[in-house]
């Protein structure tokens, strides 16, 4: 009555054959066992056991990924146990993978870039010839690819 008031939520535990869609929030730690899609964000830590699967867009504090997460993922700390698999576009500050897990994606150091709806391209030159000013200037797409085009043309020529 008179004490401190515990603003701590409790556990939340997704269990195997449980599937979940839509935009979920988790205000302190979950646990998932079953399968998650779409937005999903958490304050406290969350978990996906061997048999847990997310795909979308999450955001957490801190993730430790045993089963299989698929998508966009923002977070401070990324721990993937030997069973774990992490596909798509990674934000975090800390990653830790343990042998047997598989990261397969990109890491990106930005936030933007990782919630953004369309990513942003820069186009590099990367024909032999030094660029002219009006290549530097029009930075066009068409024309990128057929500079890339060309430069594949000529490292197949000279193999």
């Amino acid at each position: 009555m008179f004490g401190k008031k515990n603003n701590k939520a409790g556990l939340t535990f997704i269990a195997q054959g449980t599937k979940l869609s839509g935009e979920t929030h988790f205000a302190g730690e979950a646990l998932i066992g079953g399968e998650l899609q779409g937005k999903i964000s958490a304050t406290g830590k969350l978990t996906i056991e061997v048999d847990g699967y997310i795909e979308g867009e999450l955001q957490c504090k801190e993730i430790k990924v045993s089963g299989a997460f698929k998508g966009k993922m923002k977070c401070e700390k990324l721990n993937i146990t030997s069973t774990g698999s992490v596909e798509g576009e990674i934000a975090c500050n800390s990653m830790e993978i343990f042998e047997g897990g598989q990261f397969i994606g990109m890491r990106v150091r930005e936030e933007v870039a990782l919630l953004a709806s369309e990513p942003d391209t820069q186009v590099i030159n990367t024909s032999t010839k030094p660029a002219t000013k009006s290549e530097t200037e029009t930075n066009a797409e068409p024309e990128a690819e057929s500079q890339l085009d060309n430069y594949f043309k000529e490292l197949t020529k000279s193999a």
